[in-house]
């Protein structure tokens, strides 16, 4: 063998060497993990129920794909074995060097959602590009790769997530519309106002807490037109707010409701007709979540001369509806002996006679919680589910005044005198309850559940003191989550997976499905026989309540931002808010010919 000959004989050898050293890698699974990661975070809101059904596949898949995109780098790749491991070391340094200086509201959620699928997706496709090349320098590129995608998390903060489930992402450093609002200064104070004005005021309030006087969240108010083009819904007056998920009560000139301003949840008294501030009493807690952002979640109750307040911490106060001076006050933890909920506590409180009545979902009989009007002593206790964010409230069933509770245990109904407990109607559900029970007749209660359960009808009785209920129908057809329903002439109008849904209250049989609002909340205008929903990105959109088909009348953009805060019709007055303002809409009321036309069809 001549030299020339040698020498390309060895480069040939040390050519195929280095190719059994250095394979190209393989890549297809993970580029594979990688469109399975953006179908399980995306793929679900194109499907019937979208996320409300499918939400632990959004939620939870990008994370498994994540860490089976781990695995095939150290198992299935085919790099060497120095690759896998600096890969792995460094990918696992990222991630916690990146936790280390995200936003705290980045993590959480935005773990899940944002850090790992960018980093690891980047990584993936890196490697992917670069298979070919060299060890040093493919692994290098994806690592750097990878800790782009991580760090770009660090750029961001959270303000909750949309009811799909996505990220309110902002720039980290933007300011919030809270900061926005506290740097303003609060609303203009009302001077002009005696306690005798505001005494006044209070004699009989239309609106006297969550979801109006029986919670099911109708306006009996005259009837207004629907020809918003002709006639749109004038702006009275539009203010900047504190975050929380609180409703208004209306007590003709006033408004209450609670935010969250700075360090301090706040309960704030307006005037109705020009949104300015009356008077705010500051409660120094502060209770934030990544899902749901910050603020209190509940909504007052103006009852008995008394304002009373439920803190989202799980303070519980007694306020002067005239001033804000604090009469009493209870720590929920401490009573209750539980820790704050995840998300905070959420009952809107319900005045029955001599108490004032609020869920805590305590161990034992400290589930649901009765104090003295007057005194703020616990007066009873029942047991309850844990884990609930429904509010009790007061209901007529089989003839007998009662308080029902809706938990993950199922319904309770409480004589209110007592403290009694007549019905413990069992329906498990392994999640959360966020919803109301609705009470359609003297004897027939749905159970509305999120999720993948659906509602349920069931018939209450009393025969010699001896309570029972029984199952009507059940109904996957409706899963509200935590929109609440309404009902109107023998059907239920709610919210399933995303999509406004009518079903036939005689069978649960759906009629009809239409209509994409977000986890907006709705309202029924009874004399109108219309649905008002404030959508969750801000319109307010009005439609018939027909059971035969979905039609939508008029709508216009009332707010900016997430919207979850039930609306409330107050005559002709349209009061709506979210996490960053409120305002106020006067609507045309119908003529007095079309209502007469109506009322004879």
């Amino acid at each position: 063998m001549n030299e020339p000959d040698s020498i390309a004989g060895f480069g040939s050898v040390r050519g195929q060497l280095s190719d059994q050293k250095f394979r190209p890698l393989r890549t297809w699974p993970a580029l594979g993990l990688v469109v399975l990661m953006f179908i399980a975070r995306f793929g679900p809101g194109f499907l019937e129920g979208g996320m409300g059904v499918y939400w632990m596949l959004a939620v939870f898949g990008p994370l498994l794909c994540c860490l089976l995109l781990i695995l095939w780098w150290l198992i299935a790749s085919r790099a060497t074995w120095k690759e896998r491991l600096f890969g792995f070391l460094v990918l696992v340094g990222g991630v916690a060097l990146t936790m280390a200086l995200v936003h705290p509201t980045m993590r959480g959620p935005g773990t899940n959602y944002l850090t790992l699928p960018m980093g690891m997706a980047a990584f993936a496709i890196g490697a992917a590009v670069l298979r070919r090349q060299r060890p040093a320098r493919r692994t290098s590129v994806a690592v750097l790769l990878a800790l782009a995608g991580f760090g770009f998390s660090t750029l961001l903060r959270n303000e909750g997530m949309t009811g799909d489930y996505k990220l309110g992402a902002h720039w980290r450093w933007s300011e919030t519309p809270e900061t926005l609002m506290l740097a303003k200064g609060s609303a203009e104070t009302t001077k002009d106002q005696t306690a005798l004005d505001l005494t006044n005021d209070l004699a009989n309030p239309e609106w006297p807490g969550f979801r109006g006087p029986d919670r099911a969240a109708r306006s009996l108010g005259p009837a207004i037109s629907t020809n918003w083009t002709a006639h749109p819904p004038k702006q009275l007056w539009k203010i900047p707010v504190g975050p929380a998920w609180s409703s208004l009560v209306v007590a003709r000139n006033l408004l209450y409701t609670q935010e969250q301003r700075g360090p301090n949840e706040t309960v704030v008294c307006y005037e109705a007709g020009t949104g300015r501030e009356i008077w705010s009493r500051p409660i120094e807690a502060r209770f934030d979540d990544p899902m749901g952002g910050p603020g209190p979640r509940a909504t007052p109750t103006l009852s008995q001369g008394g304002l009373f307040v439920t803190g989202a911490t799980g303070m519980f106060l007694r306020l002067k509806p005239t001033t804000g001076e604090v009469v009493w006050q209870q720590d929920l933890k401490t009573v209750s002996g539980r820790a704050t909920p995840m998300w905070g506590f959420a009952a809107s409180p319900i005045v029955a006679g001599s108490v004032v009545i609020v869920y805590a979902g305590g161990p034992g009989d400290k589930g649901l919680l009765a104090f003295d009007v007057e005194w703020g002593a616990l007066r009873w206790s029942v047991a309850t589910g844990k884990d609930s964010y429904s509010s009790p409230q007061s209901s007529t069933l089989a003839g007998q005044a009662l308080v029902l509770m809706l938990s993950n245990d199922g319904l309770v109904c409480v004589d209110p005198a007592t403290g009694k407990a007549q019905l413990n109607y069992e329906w498990k559900f392994g999640n959360y309850r966020a919803l109301q029970p609705h009470v359609v007749s003297n004897d027939t209660v749905l159970l509305p559940t999120g999720m993948t359960t659906g509602t349920r009808a069931i018939r209450v009785t009393r025969t010699n003191e001896q309570w029972s209920a029984q199952e009507l129908w059940t109904s996957r057809h409706l899963k509200p989550d935590f929109t609440d329903l309404v009902t109107y002439h023998g059907f239920a109008y709610g919210n399933d997976g995303g999509i406004l849904t009518c079903l036939d209250l005689r069978n649960g049989e759906r009629q009809w499905k239409g209509g994409r609002y977000g986890k907006g909340q709705i309202l029924l205008l009874e004399n109108s026989g219309l649905l008002l929903i404030a959508a969750e990105q801000g319109q307010v959109v009005l439609l018939r309540a027909d059971p035969k088909l979905h039609i939508e009348l008029a709508s216009f953009q009332a707010l900016e931002g997430k919207c979850w805060n039930h609306p409330v019709v107050v005559g002709d007055r349209l009061y709506v808010r979210n996490a960053q303002e409120a305002a106020c809409f006067q609507l045309t009321l119908a003529e007095s010919k079309i209502v007469a036309n109506a009322a004879t069809k």
